[in-house]
């Protein structure tokens, strides 16, 4: 069994949560088994080292960025293992100091994003992580506060990605998912 599918046999469905509906897929499970969640780590690595990396002028990342909250479990450990900064973005008012803020369309309201002003320098190759891509709608936020500060989004990671929403699309860099869903 390969990455891939090993990965997705880790997930679980959880049929109408947060509403009637919608089939949440779980990614916790990965989590809590310690070679599942090192295949997942390992899998990114391989994705960003071999693929990502090599197509960029400056041949290194310098941020990992981690969106609330699912992306603060995998960002931090991408980035030591690069050797990159890690910076998060939270909702409004999580943040101490001076931040920039975006927001974004969700499927019932508009929420907001933050990230301190100082996290990026301009020029600064910066890939942006998360555990799912659906609207896209939040990632679309975070690269437009990467941008806000000078940086250059050259990715955006995540373990799942509903194709049939299309989120990708609204994006201002490359898409990268291990786990394709078009249900």
């Amino acid at each position: 069994m390969g990455d891939v599918e090993y990965l997705r046999s880790k997930l679980t469905s959880h049929p109408d949560f947060p509403q009637k509906g919608i089939v949440f897929l779980d990614i916790f499970p990965i989590l809590r088994d310690p070679i599942a969640f090192e295949t997942l780590i390992t899998h990114f690595l391989y994705h960003l080292t071999s693929h990502t990396i090599p197509s960029i002028p400056s041949k290194k990342i310098d941020v990992v960025v981690g969106l609330d909250a699912r992306g603060f479990l995998l960002g931090p450990i991408i980035a030591l293992r690069l050797g990159a900064a890690f910076v998060p973005v939270r909702k409004t008012g999580k943040l101490p100091g001076t931040c920039e803020t975006a927001t974004y369309e969700k499927e019932y309201g508009t929420d907001s994003f933050e990230m301190q002003s100082d996290a990026i320098k301009p020029g600064q190759s910066v890939i942006i992580v998360d555990d799912l891509i659906a609207t896209g709608g939040s990632a679309k936020a975070a690269g437009e506060l990467v941008a806000k500060l000078g940086g250059k989004t050259v990715e955006y990671l995540f373990i799942i990605e509903l194709l049939f929403l299309k989120g990708g699309s609204k994006l201002d860099a490359s898409v990268y998912s291990i786990v394709q869903s078009n249900d």
